[in-house]
């Protein structure tokens, strides 16, 4: 991983739990939407912007619950 996010990774996340979700672009949107189709997320709002990951051809978001 990258400086940046080992410097994030540091950061108090107030006790929540994260879901990291990284893949293709056209993967990661898929899975997003699965999550908010079967309520594991309450709606997209709860995703992080979709960001390229430290991986090359990979993109990334977060899911905060």
């Amino acid at each position: 991983m990258t400086t940046e996010f080992n410097a994030l990774l540091k950061n108090p996340c107030d006790e929540r739990v994260q879901i990291w979700i990284i893949g293709t672009r056209d993967q990661v949107i898929h899975q997003m939407n699965e999550f908010t189709v079967k309520q594991i997320a309450s709606d997209r709002a709860r995703f992080t912007p979709l960001i390229p990951a430290p991986f090359e051809g990979k993109y990334m978001t977060v899911l905060v619950r």
